[in-house]
């Protein structure tokens, strides 16, 4: 009888192992291998909403460059160069988007006076890279843009960072690490991705549980070497000692704007916040572009960055 409980004892157990490893192999695959958007569909949804602008861009001085991350893979970005200007803004998108979705942005920056760069992330649009990493590695791969503009430009680079989603996120986790810019905008970004996880595995997937991202969070150390715990621009922002304006809606069901509110209240001055009052996630620039580039002009005037040199 009691070889007869310790067998099934080592069936249970192995099957109890058997599904921890799939539900954990299962979840990371969804994070690691994150589906994107299709990327004719990106430009095509752009193109049609008017934000991206054919003629501009055939126009507009720039080049494209390839831009060697030190995670061992290329990186593509496009230098903007509409004004005689060394102040720029480095433009960061959003998971599952490509660089397309950044020149909304830098047409805003360029009515500020800035030139902007901008560039996929890696495993995104033309970049290397094999897995989305939530701004773990890809904070490295901005660290390698910023050193490329740095050559490209001089000594007297002026610049900031603007940052969509994880793009934000990723933005704040390199100026936790290097708080080199003269300013951060940083749009509807999550403070912590493991809570970001949970928050979507409960809102969207059968399996909602905190032991399901543990064991998502071991699989993904395992594969791809590095601990999700890490990934908290909540704890980046506390060294922060630049400028941050953080834009939200209020709307935003993905990431909830509280987040936001969070990593302000955590910020040291100077630092501004602004919420739209309606919007799904990183729609706010879409649904309010006056006001977006309005607030984003105050935000650097009111810290001494806006300049009439174009």
């Amino acid at each position: 009888m009691k070889k007869r409980l310790l067998q099934v004892s080592a069936i249970v157990s192995t099957g109890l192992t058997l599904t921890a490893a799939v539900i954990g192999f299962v979840i990371s695959n969804r994070l690691m291998y994150m589906k994107k958007k299709d990327e004719n569909l990106i430009l095509e949804r752009e193109t049609s909403a008017k934000r991206y602008d054919e003629v501009w861009y055939a126009q507009v001085k720039k080049s494209e460059r390839w831009i060697q991350s030190e995670n061992g893979y290329p990186i593509k970005a496009i230098f903007l160069e509409p004004h005689d200007t060394k102040r720029y803004v480095v433009i960061c998108h959003g998971v599952t988007e490509t660089k397309v979705n950044s020149f909304k942005y830098a047409r805003m920056f360029e009515r500020l006076g800035f030139n902007s760069v901008v560039y996929d992330h890696r495993r995104h649009g033309e970049s290397g890279g094999k897995t989305t990493s939530f701004g773990h590695y890809e904070k490295l791969d901005l660290k390698a843009v910023v050193e490329a503009l740095r050559l490209h430009v001089g000594p007297d680079l002026f610049f900031g960072i603007h940052g969509e989603s994880m793009g934000g996120a990723t933005t704040l986790l390199y100026a936790g690490m290097e708080d080199t810019a003269a300013f951060y905008v940083i749009d509807c970004a999550y403070s912590d991705i493991s809570k970001q996880i949970l928050h979507v595995m409960k809102t969207t997937q059968p399996i909602r549980s905190s032991l399901a991202l543990k064991l998502a969070a071991v699989f993904m150390k395992l594969r791809d070497g590095y601990s999700i715990s890490t990934v908290s621009p909540i704890e980046a922002v506390a060294h922060i000692k630049n400028p941050v304006l953080f834009i939200h809606s209020l709307e935003d069901e993905f990431v909830l704007p509280e987040m936001s509110q969070e990593m302000f209240d955590i910020k040291p001055d100077p630092k501004a916040i602004n919420f739209f009052a309606e919007g799904a996630h990183a729609q706010s620039y879409n649904k309010y572009p006056e006001e977006y580039e309005k607030t984003v002009a105050e935000f650097l005037d009111a810290n001494g960055l806006m300049t009439s040199e174009m």
